[in-house]
């Protein structure tokens, strides 16, 4: 989630950790490097990001406490998706760490050999602590039993809501779909322009969204052995309650709205309730664009029949190449950056929403945050790490199971609409194989 940053403090020179981090760093260490001679240098590459706005402070008070200097470069998503994939098809070592986002990529690069694993660095030091990363985070960034990278940003969906009007209508904050279902008819005022709840409502953005009901309802995309399961009974309801809620108390036109869309709508304070990203939580905070500054709170995600089993994602990661000739140097780095510490520094300084619990209990690091939302991070359990298809080709995937729901807020036969998605969603992900 992003908020303005806050300048840090340089560090001091700290001789022990340089000592030790230099000792460490010689390149013959682990036999992730070709060379006996020390590192001097590493090669950082990511996409532009809070994380990476408090990396620029970071990278320069490692090389103080090293002399390993961390040269970094940024870019936006598509530019990095397309720079990372030029470089590691030409089995560059020009760069040794990368950013990447695990729900889009992880799958393909594993596949082609581009990640290097870190299953043995993460698990190879007691005081950093791997333990101490969110289960779900964790489970993001393993596949098939090796983990590929750690997780510094998390994101998870959250219920936004007006705090005065359920206060004026004697309605208690949802705990349940049922609960939100009822709360949200009671407040629709459509005759005023004034909607029972605003959400994702076209086909692909919608997605990650309706992944936590369908979760909530003790379903998934895929079962237990990868095959397409959105024709379940459990999928075919979310999809109907889903496409319900937005059907009977949405605004007009809510096929055609992604998050900037529906986010909108419950900033100007034109809906009730608001269900997406908590990174979204700062825009409704901003007098400038955000008519609910005083009002807007924020719940945990409504249970469903199977419990409330939100999404919680990991929107970046960090690995190494497979190419890099200094990959114990640079796992180094990444357990340094990483640790706990550091972390918390991030989370206090510049709102990176870590992905370690210790920094989420630590009320010095969290006091930028609202508390609402910090006692829902807290208190996260049942999470689920991906919020999308799990395959290759998931942007093709996305537009097949995200058409039940269109179906559902049209008013269409959703049994038909699953039973149709799950055919050639299966279909997708055999071609994979």
């Amino acid at each position: 989630m992003i908020i303005r940053s806050r300048r840090n403090r340089r560090a001091a020179l700290a001789a022990p950790l340089a000592l030790a981090l230099a000792a460490g760093l010689m390149a013959c260490a682990g036999g992730g490097s070709s060379s006996s001679e020390k590192v001097t240098d590493l090669t950082l590459i990511a996409a532009n990001s809070p994380w990476t706005e408090g990396l620029k402070t970071l990278a320069t008070k490692y090389e103080d406490e090293t002399g390993v200097k961390v040269n970094l470069e940024f870019y936006g998503n598509e530019q990095l998706n397309d720079t990372l994939k030029v470089k590691l098809n030409a089995q560059s070592s020009d760069f040794d760490i990368y950013g990447y986002q695990v729900q889009d990529v992880m799958r393909e690069f594993s596949r082609n050999g581009w990640l290097a694993d870190m299953t043995d660095y993460v698990k190879s030091d007691a005081d950093w602590n791997w333990d101490d990363f969110q289960q779900s985070s964790r489970d993001a960034v393993t596949l098939d039993g090796v983990v590929y990278g750690v997780p510094v940003m998390t994101e998870r969906h959250i219920m936004y809501y007006r705090s005065d009007l359920l206060e004026a209508a004697g309605i208690p904050v949802p705990t349940t779909l049922d609960e939100l279902d009822a709360a949200a008819a009671k407040l629709n005022d459509p005759a005023k322009g004034f909607y029972g709840i605003a959400m994702r409502g076209a086909k692909v953005p919608l997605v990650t969204q309706f992944s936590s009901f369908l979760y909530s309802y003790g379903g998934d995309f895929q079962d237990k052995d990868g095959n397409a399961s959105v024709d379940t009974p459990e999928a075919k309801d979310a999809y109907a309650f889903y496409g319900k809620l937005l059907k009977d108390y949405g605004p007009p036109g809510a096929t055609n709205m992604g998050w900037p869309e529906a986010s909108a709508i419950f900033a100007q304070g034109n809906a009730a309730f608001y269900l997406d990203a908590d990174s979204q939580a700062y825009t409704f905070l901003d007098p400038a664009s955000s008519a609910v500054v005083d009002t807007v709170a924020y719940g945990a995600f409504p249970a469903g029949p199977a419990g409330s089993h939100p999404y919680s994602i990991v929107p970046q990661t960090v690995g190494i190449n497979e190419y890099s000739k200094k990959k114990d140097a640079a796992w180094e780095f990444i357990k340094w950056v990483t640790n706990e510490k550091n972390s918390k520094t991030l989370l206090a300084d510049n709102t990176v929403p870590s992905a370690r619990d210790s920094s989420w209990a630590d009320d010095a690091a969290t006091a930028s945050f609202p508390a609402g939302l910090v006692e829902i991070v807290r208190n996260s359990e049942g999470t689920v790490g991906h919020d999308r298809p799990q395959l290759e080709k998931v942007a093709q995937a996305r537009e097949i199971v995200g058409a039940p729901a269109i179906s559902a807020i049209e008013g269409g036969d959703v049994d038909s609409a699953a039973d149709k998605a799950n055919t050639d969603f299966q279909d997708l992900l055999d071609g994979e194989k």
